[in-house]
């Protein structure tokens, strides 16, 4: 893997992250997560579904912006009726509008910040020209990656490592839980990781309809849930 994905995949890269716990905020609250166990059953049903969307996502955008060349004319505000058809396919398959709005808020963070790490690339700049109101999150993940000069299978292995490894991440602090035990469960998730990226990977070439749509419909719910909560430590 290229140091540029693992910038992108790094926790320190300002693309708002920290603020999103991927749906283990309202399961704690809601006593599904409640220890490492359940936090490494919840983390693989996260992987499979999600995951496994947004690494497929991510390859797709890669691959379109790496056939048009990530690095044209820099500052170039051309619209690209591709971003419009990918960006649509990814809200298809969110279908809970909390979950919809924070893949946006991501999307939006990621697109400033990538902008700035990589201000030559023209296909960042036809992304934001777009989609009006920001484009999901995995979609500009996808396109910063190919500016970035990854492959379409390191934009999907960055997708899927970051669907276990923020949650686990936000896991730690509201569970007080031994941050190096949950690193344990993300190294026995490395092969799973793989797979779903390589799952994903598959599709950069096809048509948008084409993608991956596994569906959780129980991180939808919590996702309403966690939106209406009077108290909460993350966006979502």
């Amino acid at each position: 893997m290229s140091v540029a994905a693992l910038l992108l995949g790094d926790s320190r890269f300002p693309a708002g992250g920290h603020a999103h716990s991927g749906g283990v905020e309202p399961a704690v609250t809601a006593g599904t997560v409640t220890d490492l166990r359940t936090l490494e059953m919840f983390l693989r049903g996260r992987l499979q579904t999600a995951g496994l969307v947004a690494a497929g996502i991510a390859a797709a955008a890669c691959a379109h912006e790496q056939g048009n060349g990530a690095r044209g004319e820099s500052g170039a505000l051309v619209r690209d009726d591709y971003w419009t058809l990918l960006d649509a396919e990814a809200d298809a398959r969110i279908p809970a509008p909390a979950q919809r709005d924070a893949s946006r808020r991501q999307g939006r963070a990621l697109l400033r910040a990538a902008r700035v790490a990589w201000p030559e690339a023209a296909g960042l700049a036809s992304l934001a020209a777009s989609i009006r109101g920001g484009p999901h999150h995995a979609v500009v993940l996808g396109a910063a990656a190919a500016a970035a000069g990854c492959l379409p299978l390191e934009a999907a292995r960055i997708a899927a490592y970051q669907a276990a490894a923020g949650p686990a991440s936000a896991a730690v602090r509201l569970l007080a839980l031994d941050p190096m035990r949950a690193t344990g469960i993300l190294a026995e998730l490395a092969g799973e990781i793989d797979q779903v990226a390589a799952l994903g990977a598959g599709y950069a070439d096809g048509a948008p309809g084409d993608l991956p749509c596994a569906s959780a419909p129980a991180l939808d719910l919590l996702a309403e849930t966690h939106i209406r909560a009077e108290v909460r430590l993350f966006e979502s």
